[in-house]
């Protein structure tokens, strides 16, 4: 599946291509795409790829099209403090995003069927908070993933408010899947070759639709010919956070502000140096004229003298622009991180440094 958008040169490309053609409509999802690269979640020999509207997968490792990432971040209608349930949580680049717009206090639970990709997810995790930039622009509401058949999730297991299935369901498991919601909730899965949006409205009562076709492979049924017996996914328990974690929040929450009410202070609109738009250029055409005169066509094509001498104009105006504009390009302002500076500039020991930037060691 994919296809859908042109592909981009980086991860910021893509996602411009995305919102360009409709696939990203709101601000907290487009923050959430910018900041993961897509590239980072590919094996190196496959990253010239990555930032194409296609699918990729390489063994038990897979990613769906950018386009349908998108339209399931859309759909599921993400707001912080959520619980989310990802089934079929794969490499984790889904949950990653995910957990960006659930925040601190979120719950956010994977399930995946191969052992092998969990590890690769822990380790694209891992990569993630350690290395990422954009990192410490939220706070993170960090996946946790377990192995096992999602068909197989224990009956006592808590009902969440957003699920996802990264797998086609067949008919008969579309009740098991929708009573894994609150009422409420919402589940995006693909079922009968249609990406479906199912919002449970009441105990028993639901809405259903259908938000475009898909193509995604079944999901594998449970194979109990070994023991003879199911072997049930017992889910993370929500946990209730730490003290020590919630100090860390607040005082990076407290941080943040002080940063954002300096920048306004300093820069009076908070924007140093605003973006800069380029005119768009109106050509001027030859124009056709048609004559209709009785039962007679006549055609007869109308030149300006002036259009050449128009034409040049709007030509020098260009070029004198773009080079006004080409050493901006050239050279553009490295980011900065704003937050990470100020904690390390802190008279703390740095280990709570670290462990207020949330760059720690399990």
């Amino acid at each position: 599946m994919g296809g859908a958008v042109s592909a981009g040169e980086d991860n910021d490309e893509l996602i411009d291509n995305l919102k360009e053609a409709q696939y990203i409509r709101t601000e907290l999802v487009e923050q959430a795409f910018r900041a993961i690269d897509r590239a980072d979640y590919y094996l190196e020999e496959f990253k010239d790829n990555a930032y194409k509207d296609l699918a990729w997968k390489h063994g038990n490792i897979h990613l769906s099209a950018p386009c349908i990432y998108s339209e399931v971040m859309e759909a599921l209608d993400l707001q912080p403090g959520l619980s989310f349930l990802n089934l079929g949580s794969g490499t984790g680049y889904l949950s990653s995003m995910v957990g960006l717009i659930l925040g601190p206090f979120g719950v956010n639970h994977g399930v995946e069927l191969h052992s092998d990709v969990i590890e690769y997810a822990k380790q694209k995790l891992d990569f993630f908070i350690k290395t990422s930039d954009s990192f410490d622009k939220f706070e993170f509401c960090e996946p946790s993933f377990v192995t096992g058949n999602c068909l197989e999730i224990s009956p006592d297991c808590t009902q969440y408010d957003r699920v996802y299935c990264g797998a086609g369901v067949q008919k008969e498991h579309e009740d098991y899947m929708k009573n894994l919601l609150k009422v409420g909730g919402i589940l995006v899965m693909p079922l009968e070759e249609k990406l479906t949006k199912i919002t449970r409205t009441g105990p028993s009562a639901w809405e259903t639709k259908k938000i475009l076709a898909v193509s995604f492979a079944p999901l594998i049924q449970p194979n109990h010919a070994d023991s003879g017996k199911s072997r049930l996914v017992h889910l993370p328990p929500v946990a209730v956070r730490s003290l020590q974690d919630l100090a860390r929040i607040a005082i990076r929450g407290t941080i943040k502000k002080i940063i954002h009410q300096e920048t306004m202070n300093k820069n009076g609109n908070g924007l140093k140096n605003p973006p800069k738009f380029k005119r768009r250029r109106v050509r001027r055409r030859r124009m056709e004229t048609i004559v209709f005169l009785d039962k007679e066509v006549f055609a007869s094509r109308i030149s300006n003298p002036s259009d050449d001498n128009n034409n040049s104009e709007d030509l020098e105006d260009e070029r004198q622009e773009e080079e006004e504009t080409k050493p901006s390009e050239l050279k553009p302002d490295p980011p900065v991180n704003f937050l990470r500076e100020k904690v390390l500039s802190l008279p703390l020991p740095d280990p709570l440094k670290y462990y207020l930037l949330y760059y720690r060691e399990k």
